[in-house]
């Protein structure tokens, strides 16, 4: 046989390879495009229904979690292995252990109130949460994590006296809650959130914090949502079927960005457990 007779020989072979690969990856191709889900259709009311019903499910939580830190005066990483005990409507509890096992702090809210208690300096500090700042550097981390423990808790609902915009965010929806207020007020109308939406199943997946001039105090991000053991506390099913019928799902892993002060926290939660009945040892109220 000639060359050429052999050429042809074995090109037949190599399209007909080269084609049935080409035919793999196309089918290939087109599977992995329809598992995608497709974008979901949500109004701003039936989104701030969500928020409420989401976050009004939640009686009691608690959590095992592990924190990273950084931030003003922490030249490196800390990790920090933790604790979270929660009661609606105001009550929460964050314990921090080191890698042995020893006690680092025990911080607790109460309504307006707190304790922190810091085995290793000796020292008991006490206050309202507003003025959570005066105790220096240490405060702020503290209060990021009261914002970040929001995101295993429920997302914070908007108000009534809230107005929010709704608008799509590529394949999410944003929603601007304003300051509520009158317009001659001065800041009525000026974000003081702003919560990402994706639209498969409608999970928060970002929530921005707003200072009243404007500027991003923190941002916080959410991710790895997991379904959970859920136990309603007799409450009927609510109008949250209309809008999604998953099951209760929470993050596992959330960030948290200090715009301000450059601090960065990061939860990974080992157990989230939603409505179990806490021992008063657990969380007790805080007297004033």
């Amino acid at each position: 046989m000639n060359n050429s007779g052999r050429s042809r020989s074995i090109s037949r072979p190599c399209a007909l390879f080269i084609l049935n690969v080409a035919l793999a990856a196309a089918i290939a191709g087109c599977a992995t495009w329809r598992a995608q889900p497709p974008l979901r259709a949500a109004t701003a009311d039936q989104l701030i229904e969500l928020l409420r019903e989401r976050e009004a499910a939640i009686h009691t939580l608690k959590g095992l979690f592990r924190a990273q830190i950084k931030g003003p005066g922490i030249p490196i990483v800390q990790y920090v292995e933790g604790a979270v005990f929660y009661r609606r409507p105001h009550a929460l509890r964050l314990q921090g252990f080191d890698r042995l096992g020893g006690e680092l702090f025990d911080f607790v809210l109460g309504d307006d109130l707190y304790r922190l208690r810091l085995p290793t300096m000796g020292r008991v500090l006490t206050g309202r949460v507003a003025e959570l700042d005066r105790i220096g550097e240490m405060g702020r981390p503290f209060q990021l994590s009261v914002w970040a423990v929001t995101g295993a808790v429920g997302i914070t609902p908007v108000s009534d006296r809230e107005k929010v915009l709704l608008s799509e965010d590529g394949d999410r929806y944003r929603m601007d809650v304003l300051m509520p207020g009158e317009p001659e007020g001065g800041h009525a109308g000026r974000p003081i959130r702003r919560i990402w939406f994706e639209r498969q199943s409608f999970q928060v997946v970002q929530e921005d914090r707003l200072t009243p001039g404007g500027e991003v105090e923190a941002t916080m991000q959410f991710e790895d949502f997991r379904p959970v053991d859920f136990v309603p506390e007799g409450h009927p099913p609510s109008s949250m079927s209309r809008v999604t019928a998953d099951p209760m799902v929470k993050p596992f892993k959330i960030s948290m960005r200090d715009r301000q002060g450059q601090g960065t926290l990061r939860l990974t939660f080992h157990e989230i457990v939603p409505n179990p009945s806490l021992k008063p040892e657990e969380l007790e109220p805080i007297r004033s």
